[in-house]
């Protein structure tokens, strides 16, 4: 980062939200204090390895925000007038994130001393930088569920994945014990798969499991979860269904793929799948591994009688 020539625009400034509604003499007095900077594209900014003594205002140009290390994904983009550093420039410890030039830009650089001494005579000006900073708490909160919600959710087929599992059980199970109410599993194994990526290739067995996922999705109730349990493996977990009711719902999905002949892909026309289904229901005190024993052994049945069927 190298200084660059500013020529002091009290208009200019104005117009960024920070100095939204505060007063021309307020920001007259900052003037001196500015430092405008240049940063070439892939510069950082600011990195949690740093502590941080200042507030950035982005004059030109387009800043990323990095979490963990600047190799993840951009979290956020900050554009012309937007801040940056402003957290770690009013708690005085390390930033939080990296923030990286995406391309050449160039900031106004502001020390926190200036800032501070502006505060007490500027109430609209602490007003823009708490109002800033709850947009950036916002957003955080916003990165960590939508990470929370990636961490439990199988990338190709977005059905839910073996960790959702053993939180949902937990929350069902209790609730279930709690009221008296029974809860149901369903263990779906597709038939035959490894002789329909021989004959048609992985990539079409990946298209295949998304067809059943979607297929049984749709069929699902909203309490009802659809968990890809590993590989050609799906687990449905069945809130407040007795064994009959799960035993007809079973069915009624295995027959919906069953129908399905065919399907269109990306990759052309392919035939479609039937699947083999165990049925389990919870038992007293039961745990999570028991359940799905019992399910996998009554899918195992399935199989021996011929596949394309429920057993349990």
């Amino acid at each position: 980062m190298k200084s660059a020539p500013w020529q002091a625009d009290l208009q200019q400034l104005r117009h960024l939200r920070l100095f939204n509604n505060v007063a021309a003499s307020s920001i007259d007095h900052l003037l001196k204090d500015f430092l405008a900077c240049d940063l070439d594209a892939g510069e950082v900014l600011l990195s949690p390895t740093n502590r941080n003594q200042y507030l950035y205002l982005l004059l030109k140009g387009q800043l990323k925000v990095h979490l963990g290390s600047l190799d993840s994904q951009a979290v956020s983009t900050l554009n012309v007038g937007d801040c940056a550093g402003e957290i770690s420039f009013i708690d005085n410890a390390p930033p939080s994130a990296f923030v990286v030039a995406s391309e050449p830009c160039c900031v106004l650089r502001l020390h926190r001393e200036s800032l501070f001494n502006l505060f007490r005579q500027s109430p609209e000006l602490m007003q823009n930088l708490l109002e800033l900073l709850c947009e950036r708490v916002r957003l955080g909160n916003r990165i960590i569920l939508d990470s929370e919600q990636t961490a439990n959710i199988d990338a190709l087929t977005g059905a839910y994945n073996r960790r959702w599992l053993e939180h949902i059980f937990e929350r069902e199970s209790t609730r279930s014990a709690f009221n008296g109410n029974p809860l149901c599993m369903l263990m779906l194994d597709v038939d035959h798969f490894k002789s329909y990526n021989d004959q048609h290739g992985h990539l079409a067995g990946d298209y295949a499991l998304c067809l059943l996922a979607n297929t049984l999705r749709n069929q699902l109730r909203p309490k009802d979860s659809l968990i890809r349990y590993g590989g050609e493996e799906f687990i449905i977990l069945l809130p407040e269904i007795s064994a009959d009711e799960a035993r007809s719902i079973g069915d009624r999905l295995r027959t919906a793929l069953n129908r399905i002949s065919s399907f269109h892909s990306p990759i052309g026309e392919l035939p479609g799948v039937t699947v083999s289904i165990g049925l389990a229901q919870m038992l007293p005190k039961d745990h999570l591994p028991g359940l799905i024993a019992r399910a996998d052994n009554a899918l195992y049945q399935a199989k021996q009688q011929g596949r394309d069927c429920l057993c349990g």
